[in-house]
């Protein structure tokens, strides 16, 4: 039987997650996935350990600060969309992965992204901890 999750295509190319280690509620949440064994491979890029892991990628720095980023092949998953990616990917997450995509809600779970988003990066880079050079 086919998968069910269209949005999920299993794939032995990694997904790359980007991710801000230098925030602790993201790298808790990060350290949470991580643990996890996940459906397809999964390349985790501490984008504060290594800033120049945006550049190779062919994002920049701030947009990486500023959003969720996860990349399937050459493409670019941003925000809600990108936490839906790496959930498909993930145990027991893909199970609402496929709920928030077959219920609709992606618009929902967007627009509180945003306001999280804009929030974390105001407290996160307020005193230029974490200017772009």
């Amino acid at each position: 039987m086919p998968n069910q999750d269209s949005a999920f295509h299993a794939s032995s190319q990694p997904l790359r997650v980007l991710f801000d280690g230098g925030c602790p509620l993201c790298r808790r949440e990060i350290a949470h996935y991580q643990k996890l064994t996940p459906r397809q491979p999964v390349h985790w890029i501490d984008i504060h350990a290594d800033p120049s892991a945006c550049a190779a990628l062919g994002i920049t720095r701030e947009s990486a600060m500023a959003r969720f980023h996860v990349l399937e092949g050459s493409h670019i998953h941003t925000g809600a969309e990108a936490f839906l990616a790496l959930w498909s990917a993930l145990p027991g997450w893909h199970l609402l992965a496929t709920l928030v995509r077959k219920l609709r809600l992606i618009p929902l779970m967007e627009r509180g992204y945003v306001w999280f988003a804009r929030r974390r990066w105001q407290k996160r880079c307020q005193d230029d901890r974490c200017a772009v050079a």
